[in-house]
């Protein structure tokens, strides 16, 4: 065998190799994309307490992993709980009324402010063909229960998927020195001094992205909190945790606080139930217009835009991890390009 034929066969191996290390990661690409991320977001703080340990790395990962999973995976097993129960306890609610030949609007709905009697009016014509109203109340709640299942679905899948996140992130805490001074190495063989540079550059826009993104959803939290627990809003905790999780998804908080004031209103207090949506609207919901860009600027200048594709897309490509991974792969990708071209050196004439 002459030195071509065995570079060719070693190239071919490499390959062999490299296809099937993908192949066997890539049911858990999501989850140690996640965890690298979580990890390096929170490494400052690690560093600290293995410091305080006195350098004992094992004993730093298992208390970061410990409190990483109380901060985490108990909100949202709780959270996914409730949902699930709620989920079925509104689908049984909601059954007998559009299977029911009765759809007179409810009482309160006339007393709506503003627009109550033309809604009220509307119903009561709508209801007038009560064939067509029934089929109408058939076709929507199919599409109804199937959306409130998948979400309730996502919620656990999300769930399972964090477990295996701080699972992980046990191991990348533990190891994170080693890893990061082999990827510096690999990041200097591969593209010099400028690899060494997009390293420093993608590291600074995932500090920035998940410190917007988590920071801007843990303060909206605790306003609404806040909120909650002034208006009489039962279960403050748990929508407060929901209006965390919400946070990153754009318009999601509206979907929590908007509730609060509509039971707040079904429940008589009108007053609160002002105070909740307009609270809601001028304090909860400003808080992501001029928090988060704020954060973010500190450390990368993104676009709104990508953040908002990032957490639709990465729903969509990785399931619930998405809603943090989706937005960090776009910036991080924005990112790169960008300080590639202002890294290239200019063409000259």
């Amino acid at each position: 065998m002459n030195e071509r034929t065995r570079a060719y066969a070693r190239i071919a191996l490499a390959a062999l190799i490299l296809v099937g290390t993908v192949w066997v990661l890539a049911p858990f690409l999501a989850a140690l994309l996640f965890a690298a991320i979580l990890c390096l977001s929170t490494w400052p703080l690690f560093a600290w307490l293995e410091g305080k340990l006195k350098g004992r790395s094992t004993l730093a990962a298992l208390i970061a992993t410990l409190v990483l999973a109380l901060t985490v995976l108990v909100p949202m097993s709780y959270l996914a709980a409730t949902i699930a129960d709620g989920v079925t306890q509104l689908i049984a609610l909601l059954r007998p009324w559009f299977e029911s030949a009765d759809h007179a609007p409810p009482d309160w709905l006339a007393g709506l402010p503003l627009v109550g009697e033309q809604l009220d009016a509307y119903w009561r014509k709508l209801a007038a063909s009560q064939t067509e109203l029934t089929n109408l109340g058939r076709q929507l709640f199919d599409p109804t229960r199937k959306f409130l299942t998948s979400a309730a679905t996502l919620i656990g899948q999300g769930l399972l998927e964090l477990t295996l996140v701080v699972f992980i992130a046990f191991f990348f805490y533990r190891d994170g020195g080693k890893l990061a001074a082999q990827l510096a190495q690999l990041a200097d063989k591969i593209g010099g001094e400028l690899g060494g540079r997009m390293l420093g550059l993608a590291q600074s826009t995932i500090m920035g992205v998940m410190i917007g993104i988590v920071g801007t959803a843990a303060a909206q939290s605790l306003i609404a909190l806040i909120g909650f627990l002034i208006a009489g809003v039962p279960a403050a905790l748990l929508l407060a945790a929901a209006t965390f999780f919400l946070s990153m998804v754009p318009v999601g908080p509206p979907l929590i606080w908007g509730g609060a004031a509509w039971w707040l209103y079904s429940q008589g207090e009108t007053g609160w139930a002002i105070f909740m949506a307009i609270y809601g609207l001028t304090v909860i919901s400003s808080v992501d217009n001029f928090l988060k860009p704020i954060l973010i600027s500190h450390h990368a200048s993104l676009p709104i835009l990508v953040v908002a594709l990032g957490v639709f897309g990465g729903v969509l490509a990785f399931g619930f991890v998405g809603i943090f991974l989706g937005p960090v792969i776009l910036a991080l990708a924005v990112t790169l390009i960008q300080g590639w071209i202002a890294a290239s050196p200019e063409r000259t004439t």
